[in-house]
């Protein structure tokens, strides 16, 4: 038994001197087994009956972007940078810490990072409506290509745009969502998605009551704690009432 979705599901395949042979008709060769089994950070898929890597440049940022095997769910890679902790959980693990970090999700929830879609497809299972922003074409692609984000393009609950958070927030009504979850790219790709200017753009679309989850990194490395701090500070300066941090999902969360 094999999976041939990342490991949503399990087939039969058969075995041969030639190589693998799929119940669809598609075959893998020798040649082919043997680049997937060295590649431990590519996902593949089969085109045409040609095995190719799951990796799309981006034309808007200049990197790469690639689907990454984890044990659970898929990563992205960007920049040599995964977007979802892969140490002692996986992606979708990581994904429920940050729902839990604002639970309950009701009601109007925006995603800042779309990425591979897990935030949104998790949080569309209880609120009412998601609106998710990508700011990369090749990303939300990389999606498209990804079992695990199948929902995202599927679920009727799901609105996707896609440009730069930064400005798109702008077009949003005031008060318009119950909940705000920012988990965006690491601050050396995407710093000014970690100033005052942008927090209070949030502050400004969250309703009274609401809450905001901002995903930060690691607050126990030293790298990572004047992020936190300065996060924090500004958080506070934008306007948000209460910052708590929340550890176990790497992040701080804000109420309005």
């Amino acid at each position: 038994m094999i999976s041939p979705d990342l490991g949503l599901s399990r087939i039969e395949a058969t075995l041969g001197p030639d190589g693998l042979q799929f119940p669809d008709g598609e075959h893998l060769d020798w040649e082919a087994i043997k680049e997937i089994s060295s590649s431990e950070n590519n996902c593949f898929t089969i085109k045409k009956g040609r095995l190719e890597k799951i990796v799309v440049f981006s034309a808007t940022t200049n990197r790469a972007c690639s689907l990454m095997p984890t044990a659970g769910a898929p990563t992205m890679l960007v920049a040599g940078f995964t977007m979802h902790r892969i140490k002692g959980c996986d992606p979708y693990q990581d994904t429920l810490a940050k729902m839990k970090a604002i639970s309950p999700l009701r009601g109007v929830v925006l995603d800042t990072a779309t990425g591979l879609g897990y935030t949104a497809i998790e949080a569309a299972k209880t609120a009412e409506q998601v609106h998710t922003v990508e700011l990369d074409p090749a990303a939300q692609e990389v999606a498209r290509q990804n079992p695990w984000s199948r929902e995202l393009f599927d679920n009727p609950k799901i609105t996707q745009y896609l440009g730069d958070s930064f400005e798109l927030v702008d077009s949003f009504s005031e008060a318009m969502f119950d909940r705000i979850i920012h988990d965006p790219p690491v601050f050396s790709l995407a710093g000014q998605l970690y100033g005052g200017e942008f927090y209070r753009k949030l502050y400004r679309v969250l309703r009274k009551g609401g809450r905001l989850f901002h995903y930060i990194g690691n607050p126990a490395s030293r790298a990572q704690m004047s992020i936190t701090h300065g996060v924090i500070a500004r958080l506070r300066e934008a306007g948000f009432a209460r910052t708590k941090l929340f550890p176990q999902a790497f992040g701080v969360v804000a109420d309005k």
